[in-house]
């Protein structure tokens, strides 16, 4: 089911348009994720998505109600884990938990289960009424992801929750999210960690330059990018390369310093479905470099992943 749409949204500051033309939906039980690189207008679409802007056109409607900016009845709705922090370090965990269940019109007993909730599901209830300018920076980060749940969110919108803590901080969160999915809960997952994305989204949307250039079920994304084998030969033969150049989906690349050659052989989806086009390849390459007295050194390959979708789709370019 359902439970946010996005519809043509647009937005613009003066003269630059932030975010084009996106749509997309969130089903409940749903972690979806939100990808582009810096500038692509994720965190202007987050904005407008959690009312604190108002686009310029478009929708958004929370389960099946358009968002009206500032209406109490979404923001009880919604959870938002910003990139900055958002906590008090002159207080403990348990009173920045207490102050932001309050702003919900939670009190008295409802509101302290509420927190002792958060605390367990983040991990510190053994440091509840520790003051959190003593904290590391993964349970500051704990911390700010549970002061979004305390109040029991539908949707949760997550921007770069994971940035700069520790491997267990990230095990811990990236649990807390899979949990809160099988609690029914839609969640907007925006990263540039790659290996987290692939992990726990089933669907994701990528932006560049304020538009959507893609928003698919991951598996479709990566199923149309091609897999590359390496064989790595040493010495180069200039001989050898000629043969091998005249097969078919085969690539020699013999510039590295080392003075070895690269054969790089790229399987398209043709070859996915006929796995003995392949093999016949690699059956003629294996015979070249024996009949050329060529050893190989070593075999890896290139597997299709969403890093290497998004370079491709975005571009390698550095972005401020």
């Amino acid at each position: 089911m359902s439970l946010l749409e996005v519809t043509k949204l647009r937005k613009t500051f003066d003269d630059l348009v932030a975010v084009d033309d996106v749509s997309f939906q969130t089903n409940a039980g749903e972690v979806f994720g939100l990808l582009g690189p810096n500038g692509a207008g994720k965190s202007t679409t987050m904005l407008m998505i959690a009312g604190l802007l108002v686009p310029d056109s478009g929708s958004i409607a929370i389960n099946s109600q358009v968002l009206v900016p500032g209406s109490r009845e979404h923001r009880t709705l919604l959870g938002v884990v910003p990139q900055e922090l958002a906590i008090y370090p002159e207080l403990t965990a348990r009173e920045n938990l207490r102050f932001f269940g309050r702003l919900y019109g939670l009190k008295g007993t409802e509101l302290k289960q509420r927190v002792d909730d958060a605390l367990q599901r983040i991990g510190l209830t053994e440091r509840a009424n520790g003051l959190v300018a003593n904290f590391s920076g993964g349970m500051k980060r704990r911390l700010n992801f549970g002061i979004a749940l305390v109040h029991k969110p539908r949707l949760l919108i997550l921007d770069e929750p994971t940035v700069g803590v520790d491997p267990q901080s990230r095990a811990h969160l990236l649990d807390c999210i899979r949990d809160l999915s099988d609690d029914g809960v839609a969640i907007i997952y925006a990263s540039h960690y790659m290996e987290e994305v692939q992990a726990i989204c089933r669907r994701v949307a990528i932006m560049n330059h304020g538009k959507m250039l893609a928003c698919a079920d991951l598996r479709e994304l990566l199923s149309r990018m091609t897999s590359d084998l390496c064989l790595r030969v040493s010495p180069e033969s200039s001989k050898l390369a000629e043969k091998l150049q005249g097969l078919a989906d085969v690539h020699v690349n013999s510039d590295s310093d080392d003075g070895t050659m690269a054969i790089i052989v790229t399987e398209c989806n043709a070859h996915r479905q006929n796995g003995r086009m392949l093999s016949g390849t690699l059956t003629r390459i294996l015979e070249l470099l024996k009949d050329h007295h060529v050893e190989l050194e070593f075999v890896e390959t290139h597997e299709p992943n969403l890093e290497r979708l998004f370079l491709e789709m975005t571009g390698n370019r550095l972005r401020d």
